[in-house]
């Protein structure tokens, strides 16, 4: 298990930085995406990741599949702080804000990591990637209903427990591919 954790910690150190960046470069204009569009941004770039799979690799953009999953982690976080502080009309974060908002939820997915790993024995080393992508686009399919439904589910998980689970899924992905 501290195999994986620090396997986890190094792909999480990746993605926050591309974050960051890109806050740097665009600020948080992303506070005005409603959450089906940050659903729909998740799913664009998850089904790329499975047309590109199912193509044996080809591709005709040169963007490797790493960079789609690290979006799926940061449009995960992205729809938790959404979830948690609504939808804004104007960029209304700064990046300190962002910062501890970032790591407090990806602190929440490692935890979510640990439990998940400890109860089925890191049972997604022996998956292959492409099951993690078909895991990753069954979760879309299922917040797009949760969100169809206004949020309500009978006897299922909410919304954030999906992002959570693509966050995870698609972290253990960048750590196979590593």
């Amino acid at each position: 298990m501290e195999k994986t954790i620090h396997e986890y910690d190094l792909a999480m150190v990746k993605c926050k930085d591309i974050f960051i960046k890109k806050m740097k470069d665009y600020g948080c204009a992303w506070r005005i995406l409603r959450l089906s569009s940050l659903t729909d941004q998740i799913f664009i770039k998850a089904q790329r990741i499975r047309s590109i799979e199912m193509n044996e690799g080809r591709q005709k953009v040169g963007e490797d599949i790493r960079n789609e999953f690290i979006g799926i982690v940061n449009y995960s976080i992205i729809a938790l702080i959404q979830l948690e502080k609504g939808i804004a009309e104007q960029p209304d974060m700064d990046t300190e804000e962002v910062d501890v908002m970032y790591n407090n939820l990806a602190q929440e997915a490692n935890d979510l990591m640990q439990a998940k790993n400890h109860d089925y024995g890191e049972a997604w080393r022996d998956m292959r990637v492409s099951s993690l992508t078909d895991l990753i686009l069954q979760k879309l399919l299922r917040v797009k209903q949760i969100e169809n439904n206004n949020g309500k589910t009978l006897i299922s998980e909410g919304i954030d427990a999906n992002y959570f689970d693509m966050i995870n899924y698609a972290i253990f992905a960048l750590i196979k591919l590593n």
